[in-house]
């Protein structure tokens, strides 16, 4: 098994020291643009092999796609970070050149991997590397809604008072600070819905703070979150090479499920050996479906920028 990271910077290399601990691959790839960085990067990670307990191989390189040749995933974390102040959607210009040239470097020497899109905007990247390589839909998937998951259940708890392993609650929508949606009704603490130990105050508080959970730690840092993105990707690599069959939120692309069509976003899907393999209908109600509504209109109006690229 082979995976390749494409990006060293913080995320991609939080990624690939997560996947290398895990053991998820016999053979780890770190490319990066920037001469040494992920050489650099392999040989320290390579260097706590016998400290962590861990066997997997890491090579570094310096913009060589030959040698990501035959990965099996390829996760994509390439691209300019936000700043403070900066809104995902502003990186389109940037990014989307940098994401469908990665596309096309991947696929020419991995024509059978699939691809996981760390990359923002992160919506609006994914259905760029779906329509330009063409590929198998269910061979693209976007990251997104796997992290605000997981930052979602990090502010139930803290209002709880619970471990979030206990906690079942989902993101869907878009990966954006306005576009995803916290399913708080379907939230569950050990099966019993958290709206039972919750005011209704308390509720809009845990919903806002997750959707601006990204924005808030740029402004603590002064650049975009790396450790939960890094390992929401290697979340979505190890239900992959182990078949796991997990329940993540990913962006995908629809095609009349939640009544959207040719666009992707975050909605419920399996994650197995052959990528996402199915979408899970969640019954939304009315509300929930209005809001689903539009978060695809706002991510559509980014797709548009494509167009003017």
């Amino acid at each position: 098994m082979k995976v390749t990271v494409i990006g060293a910077g913080a995320v991609g290399a939080t990624c690939a020291d997560n996947i290398a601990r895990k053991e998820l691959c016999n053979e780890l790839v770190l490319l990066d643009i920037k001469e040494g960085v992920a050489e650099g990067k392999a040989q320290d990670m390579m260097q706590t092999a016998t400290l962590l307990g861990f066997d997997t191989k890491i090579v570094g390189s310096t913009n060589d796609y030959s040698k990501t040749a035959g990965s099996d995933v390829v996760v994509i974390t390439s691209g300019l970070p936000r700043k403070p102040g900066m809104t995902r959607e502003e990186l389109i210009g940037v990014n989307a050149g940098i994401v469908k040239s990665v596309c096309e470097n991947v696929l020419k020497y991995s024509p059978d991997a699939i691809i996981i899109v760390i990359s923002n905007p992160m919506d609006t990247m994914t259905y760029l590397a779906l329509q330009s390589t063409e590929l198998p839909k269910h061979r693209i998937i976007g990251m997104g809604g796997t992290l605000d998951s997981a930052r979602f259940k990090y502010q139930l708890s803290q209002h709880l008072g619970c471990s979030p392993a206990d906690l079942n609650a989902v993101v869907v929508g878009g990966h954006g600070d306005t576009t995803m949606i916290p399913l708080i009704r379907l939230a569950t603490w050990n099966s019993t819905p958290v709206t039972n130990f919750l005011s209704t105050e308390q509720q809009e508080k845990i919903v806002k703070d997750t959707m601006v959970g990204g924005a808030t730690l740029t402004a603590l840092i002064g650049t975009s979150a790396w450790y939960a993105p890094g390992a929401a990707g290697a979340a979505l690599v190890e239900s992959i090479v182990r078949d796991e069959k997990k329940l993540f939120t990913c962006c995908v692309s629809l095609d009349g499920e939640y009544g959207q069509k040719d666009i992707c976003l975050g909605v419920p899907v399996v994650i197995g050996r052959n990528g996402w393999e199915k979408i899970l209908d969640f019954q939304l109600n009315d509300s929930e479906q209005a809001a689903f509504q539009k978060s695809a209109d706002a991510v559509r109006s980014m797709n548009d920028v494509l167009k003017t690229l």
